[in-house]
């Protein structure tokens, strides 16, 4: 012991190191201690679980830190080393607080994402709120950042004074800065509007640049749409606030697909309609809300039809549809075949009596040609 005493005594670096790591191990301990209490006491609450499994990580840095940096007060050493040691911790401290508070909000996000969860049939008040806090989470934490940026270069001493200069040519400078970072800050402010007025939410049904698609992320800057075909569309968020867009689940999911078709005028449209009405009201897709056929257009050929069917969602309307454009047409193939779309032509036969005195023709008649080929 005396030998160890002594060489404290002789070797401040060697003393300084053994203060740091005991510091360090004593932090260390402390925080395994309190990491099991709040574990244990945030097993009842959702949000106590959620809080401390996100800051679980930074708060195992943070305080040894803290000790490490209190280690330090009564230093033997140089006083230029020491101040650069404790600048080296403040900054490390200053980063490991910006990432605790960062995951501190996301923390909180995360529990209000399992409170309000999009599983449910009827979600538009979960993916309300799960866009605003989205959005307002991602700002919050761009804003954390920031400061934690600044908070660290400020310790600077430098940095301080090109602050004081550069304040002093405040509108000069503010100009450029805002014509430079206009891209960020519009997609800034424009996230900010959409979170507050809500054009768009987490799991909306949208059809942005003739691409139908469901909102699969809101970030702080842009929006991720699946297509249908599992492709990513990337959308600036001032896009949403520039632009016209389709909202198909804007106040509810539910939906009113149409299905357009061509008849023979001579086509009866009740039996039609009774068939429309047999398959929808077979088909699971339907919530028996709209089931209407009628009469929208002439041609000089056919007369066309609508069929008008509703649905909860976007999807089984998509199915509906092709399930009535499907069944409609088998229903005609077999039962109503000769009023398909037809192409009617008159034949005239005057230039073959007119060289044949002998030939005697028949009644005037019409020729019918189908591209559906009619039964004989």
């Amino acid at each position: 012991m005396e030998a160890l005493g002594t060489l404290l005594a002789t070797n401040a670096w060697f003393s300084l190191l053994l203060q740091c790591a005991t510091a360090a191990i004593v932090g260390l301990l402390l925080h395994g201690l309190l990491d099991r209490i709040a574990r244990r006491a945030a097993q009842r609450y959702v949000l106590a679980d959620r809080v401390v499994w996100h800051t679980r990580r930074p708060a195992q840095v943070l305080i040894p830190l803290l000790f490490v940096h209190l280690a330090l007060a009564d230093a033997s050493v140089p006083a230029g080393v020491l101040g650069g040691l404790r600048q080296l911790l403040s900054i490390a401290v200053i980063l490991t607080v910006t990432l605790f508070v960062v995951r501190l909000i996301a923390a909180t996000a995360d529990y209000v994402a399992l409170r309000h969860p999009t599983t449910g049939t009827d979600n538009l008040r979960a993916r309300s709120v799960q866009t605003q806090v989205r959005v307002l989470a991602r700002t919050a934490m761009f804003t954390v950042g920031l400061l934690g940026v600044g908070s660290v270069l400020m310790t600077f001493p430098n940095v301080r004074q090109i602050g004081a200069s550069v304040m002093a040519s405040a509108g000069v400078a503010g100009i450029v800065a805002g014509l430079a970072a206009r891209p960020v800050l519009g997609n800034l402010i424009a996230g900010l509007q959409i979170a507050l007025t809500q054009p768009i939410r987490v799991d909306d049904v949208l059809i942005v640049e003739d691409e139908w698609g469901r909102v699969e992320e809101i970030t702080s800057t842009y929006v991720v749409i699946r297509i249908w075909d599992d492709r990513r569309l990337i959308v600036p968020l001032e896009y949403f606030i520039q632009h016209p867009f389709q909202n198909w689940t804007r106040s509810t999911s539910d939906l009113i697909g149409e299905v357009f078709f061509w008849v023979d005028y001579r086509m009866p449209v009740q039996p039609l309609r009774d068939a429309l009405r047999r398959i929808v009201e077979a088909a699971p897709e339907w919530d028996r809300r709209v089931c209407v056929l009628q009469v929208t257009d002439f041609s000089d050929r056919a007369m066309k039809l609508r069929a008008l069917v509703s649905s909860a969602d976007s999807g089984r309307g998509w199915d509906l549809r092709c399930k009535v454009r499907e069944h409609l047409v088998a229903y005609m193939q077999e039962h109503h075949p000769r009023w398909l779309p037809q192409l009617r032509a008159t034949v005239d036969r005057a230039p073959r009596e007119e060289a044949d005195p002998a030939f005697h023709p028949p009644p005037p008649g019409r020729v019918q040609e189908s591209a559906h080929a009619p039964p004989p």
